[in-house]
């Protein structure tokens, strides 16, 4: 995993050779493209300090990056610049971070976690019913108890059913019984296919589904079966503080991947990855976008360039081992707030190598969950759990505080 880092003026400058490349709504004419530069009047481009932001440029340029560039078929030929940053974005993804074959993947930046989990779904569930004649009420969503609503939002949307997995209270792994006995039982109600959803990091308690007893599962009973790894808020973080780990394109059981830039990346909202092998994005041809160059195989369509380049940005800015630096402090300091919990005799629940810390809930008053913004797992009024997340915001002497008044409160 490594990729260089670049300068603030080697970033913009091959930013600006990607826009050079677009084709400008000011200088040529166009009149075919139902689509703008943005509204002069609230985003003027003579500002003095759009100039030097190689984002907010891009932002008012407006490319469109509608389609999946990844592919070789002729994609919308106004924006080929900053396409081919999201080109470069998506192999860095796949082959740095997520530790995959050269050129062998195909992606997009969505609009973000959510849309990538579903267009997973959407995919997956296309693929059974061509490749094997499948009906959608024979094709399940599987995901435990902990993972992102996106799961049983997109089994709804997609009209599929989901097998919803226990997991232990204490160390949020998936109960091994109830996953056998869910699976033989939606067997028995004619489900035959099964989209396997494994999380790289809960939202909630940051937990890291164990993938090994899952594939065991499906291969040894030989169920059809994909799986598609959330890391909507792991992915950024996880493969650099888990050098051991097996969520990546190595293990040739998974498929795809989600990632979710404006988490542990700082990039603004609508920056979701979604990256899987080649030979799938077909299953998400729409075949009706006759006007589109090359169709279209997402769910959103439409969608910002600008998004795209801001991952990019970053990416490059910080370079692999800045990043793992970053991360790896996170993870230190999280292990550090746990130290300082269990002197209290506070029970929680932590990934070592990851950034969230959840607390039993009847530790926490609702007056110090109001004071420090807690995020309860529940609504209701007596929550099972709050979760702290260290992240550039999160301050040493806010924590302090907080341990000072939990000990205060206990």
């Amino acid at each position: 995993m490594y990729w260089e880092k670049l300068s603030y003026d080697e970033v913009a400058a091959q930013i600006d050779e990607a826009l050079n490349k677009n084709i400008s709504y000011k200088i040529k004419n166009i009149l075919g493209v139902p689509g703008s530069y943005l509204d002069e009047e609230q985003f003027y481009d003579d500002a003095p300090f759009i100039e030097d932001s190689p984002f907010l440029k891009t932002l008012v340029a407006n490319p469109n990056h509608i389609g999946c560039h990844t592919l070789e078929e002729d994609a919308e030929p106004f924006f080929k610049g900053t396409q081919a940053i999201e080109k470069d974005l998506i192999k860095l993804c796949a082959e740095e971070i997520l530790r995959g074959e050269k050129d062998a993947h195909d992606g997009y930046v969505a609009s973000g976690g959510t849309e990538a989990n579903i267009q997973a779904m959407w995919i997956y569930r296309n693929y059974f019913i061509k490749e094997y004649n499948a009906s959608p009420n024979e094709i399940a969503v599987v995901y435990s108890e902990d993972s992102h609503y996106s799961m049983p939002k997109g089994a709804n949307i997609l009209n599929l059913t989901s097998v919803i997995l226990n997991v232990n209270d204490s160390t949020r792994i998936i109960l091994k019984e109830d996953l056998e006995e869910k699976i033989i039982k939606a067997k028995d109600q004619g489900i035959k296919y099964f989209i396997v959803i494994a999380n790289m990091s809960t939202t909630m308690f940051g937990s890291v589904d164990d993938i090994t007893p899952l594939i065991n599962f499906f291969e040894n009973n030989q169920l059809h079966y994909k799986l598609h790894v959330d890391g909507a808020f792991g992915g950024f973080i996880y493969p650099f503080t888990n050098e051991e780990s097996i969520f990546n394109f190595q293990n040739k059981k998974i498929d795809s991947f989600t990632l979710d830039g404006h988490k542990m990346l700082q990039s603004p909202y609508g920056t979701g990855v979604f990256i899987i092998r080649k030979g799938y994005m077909q299953y998400a041809l729409t075949e009706e976008a006759n006007y589109v160059p090359g169709k279209d195989y997402t769910i959103c369509g439409s969608r910002s360039g600008a998004n795209a380049v801001s991952i990019w940005m970053i990416l490059k800015t910080h370079g692999s081992e800045g990043l793992k630096v970053k991360m790896r402090s996170f993870a230190d300091r999280t292990k550090s707030l746990g130290k300082k919990l269990e002197k209290l005799g506070v029970e929680f629940f932590h990934n070592p190598s990851l950034n969230i810390i959840t607390i039993r809930g009847k530790y926490i008053s609702a007056e110090l969950a109001k004071k420090y913004f807690l995020v309860p797992d529940s609504h209701n009024d007596n929550p099972s759990w709050y979760k702290i997340v260290i992240m550039d915001h999160v301050k040493q002497g806010v924590l302090d505080k907080f341990i000072i008044d939990l000990k205060s409160s206990l």
